[in-house]
């Protein structure tokens, strides 16, 4: 499946873009794109929390994705 992904901050460093397209094949979720990118960017392994959203909505590991979705991966953020 090829998806849009759209990466901001570390997300961003790790992808060494802010768009790109992505092509998996191992499944169809938000569960199994976090497999297929954890595999092809190890980098992602060392955050402590990720999130994707697609459309404006936060999805879980369960949502079914399709062809051509735009997914934004959201990094950890800290501040004050």
């Amino acid at each position: 499946m090829k998806i849009k992904l759209v990466a901001f901050g570390i997300a961003r460093d790790i992808l060494k873009d802010s768009n790109i397209s992505f092509l998996f094949t191992d499944g169809k979720t938000i569960g199994d794109l976090k497999k297929a990118l954890t595999k092809q960017y190890p980098e992602f392994e060392k955050l402590a929390s990720l999130r994707f959203a697609v459309g404006e909505d936060y999805q879980e590991d369960d949502f079914e994705l399709s062809e051509e979705n735009e997914v934004v991966i959201i990094p950890p953020v800290s501040g004050g």
